[in-house]
């Protein structure tokens, strides 16, 4: 990692003008958290929280998951407007940003009016990558990142049978578990050789790949989508690059997300080449010191041997988004070290991801494949590296807990007979 690249780290936050305030760009779950951690935090000045959805903000993990049975608002908002009343908190949703103007502190709305800041926070989020396949347009070929997404696509299973899913990473294959689940008829489609290849070990990989087949999901792997056909409207196949065709009355692209990099990038804020996020220090900030970004728009430096990184998960935006108010309200402290860990379900497996691996990873698998519990531990330069746990949380547990120490277990002594994380930490701990 080149530390030349990333913006110079102060000593600490300089204490957002009164005047101004905090104005958070972006209603997800990384904008809510960093307001609701203001007021927790004791900051006393105004807070205002912009988003271009019309509904407050909201959780976007059960979208794919049981929001697809249950619309019940209740589910996925994450706190209602009498919240916001009593802290103070000034949210507007259906408020679009248009520019940044940070020479002038401000921010422009699409109306044209002003809003001036002490400090401002980018919690600009990420949008499905679109796909420029003839017939994507057509009725029946959908995505799901928003709230209306999903609303649009619990419409359209009501209605459908032969569900294709586009792309093999988390939404796709969690999607494809609901919808077997329910009686759906589903094909997976990926042009990788295993799902979740960016996300997972090949061992994990595998063991979900065997599931969803076991529960009556068609896998496609190393093929690509050439058309998507319709007649009279009515979506009726897709089409793959090797002239097979597949019959469907509905689809779902989910071919990973692009973060929301415009705004920031128009403004001459620093966007990361390789991840496309905006480019933040230790502390989340970027070049202009009045200015953080968090969550899914922000490419932030590792400490745990990963690099520069831009992560898409709940822990990421919440921690992230804790990090920057803390900040705020103190003004110092220490660069961002909080250990990723992500999770997905999937029929009866409860996948959890402590840590960052990398194709490179050498694994050592620990516990019962063939029962559905285990872990698979990844090692990297730097030792241990990551833990995927399939029903294993106390494993996920341990693990979180070992990452974020010194100490960490060699490939040898996680090949030895019984090697447990939990007995590791406990050793570790009793050492010390």
């Amino acid at each position: 990692m080149n530390n030349a690249l990333l913006p110079a780290l102060a000593p600490g936050f300089a204490a957002p003008a009164r005047a101004g305030g905090v104005v958070i760009v972006g209603a997800g779950q990384a904008g809510f958290q960093v307001s609701a951690s203001l007021r927790d935090g004791g900051y006393a000045g105004p807070i205002t929280l912009l988003g271009d959805e019309s509904e407050l903000p909201y959780q976007r993990p059960p979208l794919s998951k049981g929001y697809l049975t249950d619309s019940d608002e209740s589910a996925v908002v994450l706190r209602g407007q009498e919240f916001y009343d009593k802290r103070s908190i000034c949210v507007r949703p259906g408020t679009r940003v248009r520019a940044l103007c940070l020479d002038k502190q401000q921010v422009e709305l699409a109306d044209g009016t002003r809003l001036g800041y002490g400090h401002l926070v980018l919690a600009t989020g990420a949008r499905p990558r679109q796909i420029a396949i003839p017939g994507v347009d057509q009725e029946g070929v959908v995505m799901l990142r928003t709230r209306s997404d999903a609303d649009n696509l619990r419409a359209h299973l009501d209605q459908s049978r032969r569900l294709v899913i586009v792309g093999a990473g988390f939404i796709g294959m969690e999607a494809a578990s609901w919808a077997a689940l329910h009686g759906h008829h589903v094909t997976v489609i990926e042009t990788a050789d295993r799902p979740l290849a960016n996300s997972v070990s090949a061992e994990t990989s595998g063991y979900l790949t065997d599931l969803h087949r076991d529960n009556g999901v068609r896998i496609l792997l190393g093929a690509a989508v050439s058309r998507f056909c319709g007649s009279d409207g009515q979506l009726t196949a897709v089409e793959l690059d090797n002239g097979d065709m597949i019959a469907a009355d509905l689809v779902l692209v989910g071919v990973g997300a692009v973060p929301n990099v415009e705004l920031a990038a128009s403004a001459g804020l620093t966007i990361c080449d390789r991840t496309g996020g905006v480019l933040v220090n230790q502390n989340l900030r970027t070049q202009d010191d009045r200015v953080s970004a968090i969550g899914d728009c922000a490419t932030y430096p590792s400490v745990h041997g990963a690099g520069l990184v831009r992560l898409e998960s709940v822990q990421n935006a919440v921690d992230h988004a804790r990090h920057v108010a803390a900040l705020l309200v103190d003004g110092g402290g220490e660069g961002y070290r909080s250990v990723p860990w992500f999770w997905s379900n999937q029929y009866d497996a409860k996948l959890q991801i402590a840590g960052i691996g990398d194709p490179d990873n050498q694994c050592v698998v620990v516990g019962d494949p063939e029962n559905g519990t285990f872990s698979v531990l990844r090692f990297g330069d730097v030792g241990l590296v990551a833990v995927e746990s399939v029903n294993r949380p106390t494993d996920h547990m341990a693990a979180r807990k070992i990452l974020a120490g010194t100490q960490r277990p060699t490939v040898v002594q996680a090949h030895a007979d019984g090697f447990q994380l939990k007995s590791y930490l406990r050793d570790v701990q009793e050492s010390r």
